[in-house]
């Protein structure tokens, strides 16, 4: 699929992605604890996702990632938002990642990708890390395919599939860009060398090798330990530009909604990704702009 976008990757020159918008949204002195998580700031405080976003930007990100990945015409409907209302804050996380890109005022290129997380992320009680959510293919195309239109419609350059946890959710999103006329990356969320779910990666990314909207696979929302391995797997099996954007090393207890342990990431990784196969690069939960900042000087070096 052809666009500025995909041109720029398919390029060589690695692109970095931004960190987690909700850990900047929390330094920022916002509380995301209910199930719409930072989606439900769409209405309430517009003003600080972009300024979350143009925190990315000047820490030299090249890619935002919009704040709709937990936005879903069914998480919203819990809330009392009707669909009319529902799709304007879809579009809406597109338009402010948009005007923090305008506000960045940046001589390089700056991108939006509209994040379309899993039926697990609308579910909001960690099933996004377990997969297999007892639904059909047919059924979660029909769930993803709406706000994915609505997405698209907005503009973004790039949609961001992303923290997906088994194959079958990864093929029901194969099937629903079909035809957007936006390319995608598929990324999934990974234990060691499998899915969330268990399916071995080659199976995984395989699914996407022949998918022409599909510009980029990969992995985030997983241990920076599992990202070399996984970055290897997916250039040989599918020959496509590689996106990677691990989180801290902390790990998630969806019981307690908090983050346990300690980080392990370490902007030095990303030269081996990098000799890799890694194009796209960044970080997901609880990493922000100051290790965005290390990423862009180690992908901008020889």
């Amino acid at each position: 699929m052809t666009s500025d976008f995909a041109d720029a990757l398919a390029s060589g020159r690695p692109l970095v992605l931004d960190g987690g918008l909700s850990n900047q949204l929390e330094s920022a002195g916002h509380d995301l604890s209910d199930g719409l998580w930072s989606a439900r700031l769409l209405a309430e405080a517009p003003d600080a996702i972009a300024e979350a976003h143009l925190a990315y930007f000047e820490a030299g990100a090249d890619v935002a990632i919009t704040s709709s990945y937990q936005a879903t015409f069914e998480g919203f409907a819990r809330r009392g938002v009707g669909r009319e209302r529902a799709a304007e804050l879809l579009a809406l996380s597109v338009e402010l990642a948009r005007d923090a890109a305008r506000r960045a005022g940046a001589a390089r290129p700056l991108w939006v990708a509209a994040s379309a997380g899993p039926y697990g992320a609308m579910l909001a009680d960690g099933s996004e890390y377990r997969g297999r959510y007892g639904l059909g293919a047919g059924e979660l195309e029909r769930f993803h395919r709406p706000r994915l239109e609505v997405l698209a419609a907005a503009g973004p350059d790039a949609l961001a599939l992303e923290t997906v946890p088994d194959t079958d959710e990864a093929a029901a999103l194969l099937r629903a860009v079909r035809g957007l006329g936006v390319p995608a990356w598929l990324s999934y969320t990974v234990a060691g060398d499998r899915t969330r779910a268990g399916q071995p990666l080659e199976e995984a990314f395989a699914l996407a090798a022949d998918a022409e909207e599909v510009i980029a696979v990969g992995v985030n929302c997983c241990a920076p330990e599992d990202v070399a391995g996984a970055v290897e797997t997916a250039a040989r099996v599918t020959g496509k530009p590689v996106v990677v954007y691990p989180n801290s090393g902390e790990l998630w207890d969806a019981q307690d909604r908090a983050w346990r342990g300690r980080s392990s990431f370490d902007a030095d990784q990303v030269r081996g990704w990098r000799a890799a196969g890694a194009r796209l690069v960044g970080g997901c939960c609880r990493v922000g702009p100051d290790a965005i900042t290390s990423i862009a000087s180690v992908l901008s070096s020889p």
